[in-house]
């Protein structure tokens, strides 16, 4: 299993969506991604994508203004 960081903060909607989109399909089945966003639309936007992809949502957070991800790649 991979675990890779993908930063997208200071970048605005849709960039962080589309960085995680990009990452995930370069990886493998199992693999991990961490997402680093500022953007406020991330925080509802990944899980929603998450959900109708087939991906899985290990972790989600939010400290101060930053939010972060963890996203299982699946089938």
């Amino acid at each position: 299993m991979t675990r890779i960081d993908v930063d997208a903060r200071t970048m605005r909607c849709p960039m962080p969506l589309l960085k995680l989109k990009q990452a995930l399909a370069g990886m493998s089945l199992g693999d991990e991604i961490r997402l680093s966003a500022t953007d406020a639309g991330a925080w509802r936007d990944v899980p929603a994508f998450v959900a109708l992809t087939g991906h899985r949502l290990i972790e989600k957070n939010h400290i101060s203004d930053e939010y972060y991800f963890v996203v299982e790649k699946g089938e």
